[in-house]
């Protein structure tokens, strides 16, 4: 291993201690460290600062997060072009994708250097918005695709298909699709199942539905899921794991598939998805 590249949460009050032990271990093992040019400068380590766009494919060989779930989502996404797998320090509530607790931390990394660790692959979400031919946005998510109403108390409707087939026309508050990554977050809220990340699937959850069929439907990851907005206001929005947003008016289209994208997550060995859930429970 010959550069780590650290992505910290600047609003984390430990960050900035925890990055420069980093940073320490790191150059005790003779390894390179980079961090994004305005975190570098947040963080008071300005001199390592890079434009992570400009690294090429195989410049990194492992990603540090430090923060929570919500961080590796940001910076999976924004790193994806790197292929590299990411190691999450978990600086929040209990993560399921931050599996490192920052008293582990050191024995992590070195366990990563000696070559002591799983990878665990997770697909993303490609989604498109769509009014009649042409493509509004383009998107990448790896928890979940949001369509929900504005701030008004009243329903939206949303045609759903499945491979262009006819599903159903859901009255609700919204319509969630998510990957097995996202079926712990807002789709287990909203009544969805939790999925297993080893399974290819996406489930679609709908919101608060004014209706019998309020079930989720688990589908095959090789599907694609296509959303049509029916609603008169122009309050209605597509959100992606929460974190962007895009404005919808009555027709548009959201199309939801399986990306070509992975993000490879360093996991020690042993480590178990299940394990995770018994964690998360006695937590609550």
């Amino acid at each position: 291993m010959k550069r780590l590249l650290i992505w910290p949460n600047t609003d984390k009050d430990q960050v900035r201690g925890l990055t420069g032990r980093i940073w320490r271990w790191a150059l005790d093992h003779g390894i390179d460290t980079v961090i994004p040019t305005v975190l570098a400068e947040a963080v008071g380590y300005a001199e390592l600062g890079r434009d992570v766009d400009l690294l090429p494919e195989g410049s990194v060989d492992g990603i540090i997060v430090l923060g929570g779930d919500g961080t590796l989502l940001h910076a999976a996404k924004a790193l994806a072009h790197l292929n590299c797998p990411i190691l999450g320090v978990n600086l929040g509530h209990l993560g399921f994708l931050t599996e490192v607790e920052v008293p582990d931390l050191l024995p992590a990394l070195t366990a990563m250097v000696n070559n002591q660790y799983e990878i665990d692959h997770r697909h993303l979400l490609m989604t498109r918005v769509m009014r009649g031919h042409h493509e509004l946005a383009h998107f990448e998510a790896m928890n979940d695709v949001v369509v929900t109403k504005g701030p008004f108390a009243r329903l939206i409707n949303l045609e759903t298909f499945v491979d262009e087939a006819y599903v159903t026309t859901y009255p609700a508050d919204g319509l969630i699709v998510a990957s097995p990554t996202g079926s712990t977050a807002y789709s287990l809220s909203a009544g969805g199942p939790i999925l297993s990340p080893a399974l290819s699937v996406m489930v679609v959850t709908p919101i608060c539905p004014h209706s019998f069929f309020d079930r989720s439907i688990v589908i095959n990851g090789d599907q694609q899921v296509k959303i049509r907005v029916r609603a008169m206001h122009r309050d209605t929005l597509v959100t992606v794991d929460g974190q962007q947003t895009y404005p919808l008016v009555d027709g548009d289209e959201v199309v939801v598939e399986t990306s070509p994208t992975k993000i490879r997550l360093f996991r020690r060995p042993g480590w178990s998805f299940f394990q995770v859930l018994r964690g998360w429970r006695k937590g609550h």
